[in-house]
Order: structure tokens, then sequence, then C-alpha cells
């Protein structure tokens, strides 16, 4: 199945006059997807469709998200169950009732239990919720992630000081170009009582990738 290459390995750090980003490290070559992408941008450019300031200010707003969105929606389905059913039934519609948009693609929320782990990757390219989780972290674009997380997660996941009991069953899920996943991981013990708002700050990035856990509460 295509992947979007939209979220490939390029990072937008800088814009030029003309509305194309700067790359980090110039004196790499282009990659394949970088080169359409700046021929598509000139194209769109050309053809009035979009101005440069156009695409600054959409690159500014994808720049600008953060994991909190995606926080928001764990620790809600954490204190709610109806919602939680909802979520793990459809994500995407799940997300839109909390006021997140998440476009067009299909978004699917898979649940950490007591023996079951999940784990997200893009074995193609780096497809990502960004909506909820902001920009992907440099390693989950890496090849080494993107190859080793399907042979060795347990591996990976110790790696990043995850370590799970031998009768927990890890599942890998592999996000495409139209859909992506979203970790419910396991709700924190001792946080009996907690609001959403509160329960929400326990919630990490890579918690809701699921190469980490949610944090302990102090």
């Amino acid at each position: 199945m295509p992947h979007d290459h939209h979220d490939d390995d390029f990072h937008h750090s800088g814009m030029s006059p003309s509305g194309h980003p700067y790359r980090e490290d110039d004196d790499r070559p282009l990659t394949y997807w970088q080169t359409m992408e700046i021929a598509m941008r000139e194209l769109l450019v050309e053809k009035g469709v979009l101005t440069p300031e156009e695409i600054a200010r959409q690159i500014d707003e994808m720049d600008s998200r953060e994991p909190a969105n995606g926080a928001a929606v764990v620790a809600r389905a954490w204190t709610d169950p109806d919602f939680k059913a909802r979520l793990l039934k459809d994500a995407s519609d799940a997300s839109r009732e909390m006021g997140f948009d998440i476009g067009p693609l299909r978004l699917i929320a898979i649940e950490n239990t007591a023996d079951t782990h999940n784990i997200i990757v893009c074995t193609l390219c780096s497809c990502y919720p960004r909506n909820l989780l902001g920009l992907p972290p440099d390693w989950y674009k890496s090849r080494a992630y993107r190859s080793r997380v399907v042979k060795e997660p347990r591996k990976v996941l110790a790696e990043f000081g995850v370590t799970l009991p031998e009768n927990t069953t890890v599942r890998v899920h592999d996000s495409t170009a139209d859909m992506r996943y979203i970790v419910l991981p396991r709700r924190p013990d001792g946080t009996d009582g907690w609001s959403a708002d509160k329960l929400a700050e326990l919630v990490t990035r890579d918690s809701m990738i699921g190469v980490g856990l949610a944090k302990s509460p102090v």
C-alpha cells in the first residue's frame, strides 16, 4: 500500500523567500521525495493555487502541534468509559468529538492491557498522527527504528527503558498512507479520583507511540 510521503525524513527548519523549506543539512543530496516536494511547491505557487506565505503558515501550524492533544484524548478515555468505548470503536470520530481535526485519515486507537503491549511504526517512511502527537521524533523516522522494532520489539523496548514480562504479548502496528495509530497506554496505579487534566500530565508522547509507559504519580 502506498505511503503518505509528506511525512518522510524531512524537517522544516526555516523558509526561503520562495516558500521552500531549508534543510538542516544542506550538504546532503535531496532524496527523491524531497525533490518531488519542492517540485510540487514550485508548481502550486506558479499556478497560483497557493502563495509562499500560505505554505509557510501551514508549515508553522504543523510545527506548532504538540502531544498535549493526544494526552487529552487518553486522559478522557481513562476517566470516561463511554468515551473510551467510542475511541476504541472509531478514534477518528472520538478525536473530532473533542475538537481535534485529524483530517480524512482513519485513526485507530489500540489499548495496552495487562497482557498486551502495542507499538507503532511506519516501516516505509514516517506516517504519524501529527494532529494529536505533534512532530514525530527523529528516532521514529530513522531506518534503524523502522526496521528493528518489527524484528526485535522487546529489545527496542528495553533500549527505551521498558522491560515487559515474558508472558506479555507485544504487537507492532504499521501505519499506512490512509491509516494512523495511537496507543492508549495503561492508566498508572494510584490515580483514582484524579481529574482528566491532572491525568493528562502523566501521558507522554512515547507512551502514545508504545515505546514508553505513562508516568507514575509522584
